[in-house]
């Protein structure tokens, strides 16, 4: 059963959304306002989900979105009666799995959650992907560095100086971006 941090910032009647979440079968493990700071709050609750509950949606809910999509990434489900094309974009931007525009009936929570699941963990694959990338090419980089730091003291060719730095990752059983990081540190300690 998927628990569910449900955050009322409309000043309707609180309890539609979680009348149709419980309807539905979900556990709402907690339901505030927005006053409350929405990062510690998935911190001590740690919820599968937050669903937000707003008439239209402010930069102070969406500064709360940034703040958890950046340190605890959840799904997050938005439901608003706010028709705005730019408000949606910015509302995906901060992190919102799902902009859903009016009504909450008990019998669309499920597929909206579902479909919300799969979009964030799809966005967090890509950004796993795109940070593995990221590193591969910094380590790229001080490898390439350190290849060239090498072939100035050693007066070698480039293919000579990578040989050399292999041969060194393979007696340490280190990688070679380590090796190539303890020849950049020697040139800097050196004052080269």
């Amino acid at each position: 059963m998927l628990r569910v941090l449900l955050i009322n910032d409309t000043p309707r009647k609180v309890g539609r959304l979680k009348a149709a979440l419980i309807e539905a079968g979900f556990e709402v493990i907690d339901e505030s306002g927005l006053t409350i700071d929405l990062p510690q709050r998935v911190e001590a609750l740690h919820p599968d989900v937050i669903l937000i509950d707003s008439e239209s949606p402010g930069r102070d809910v969406l500064e709360q979105v940034v703040l958890v999509s950046r340190d605890q990434p959840r799904p997050i489900v938005l439901f608003t009666d706010e028709h705005d094309p730019q408000v949606m974009r910015q509302a995906i931007r901060s992190g919102v799995s799902a902009y859903i525009v009016e009504g909450i009936q008990a019998a669309r929570l499920q597929p909206i959650l579902e479909v919300a699941m799969a979009r964030f963990e799809s966005d967090q694959a890509l950004r796993a992907q795109l940070q593995a990338r990221e590193q591969q090419l910094a380590e790229r980089k001080r490898i390439e560095l350190a290849k060239g730091l090498l072939m100035k003291m050693k007066g070698c060719p480039e293919e000579e100086a990578y040989t050399l730095m292999r041969r060194q990752a393979m007696s340490r059983q280190q990688k070679l971006v380590q090796v190539a990081e303890q020849i950049i540190a020697m040139h800097e300690m050196l004052g080269h």
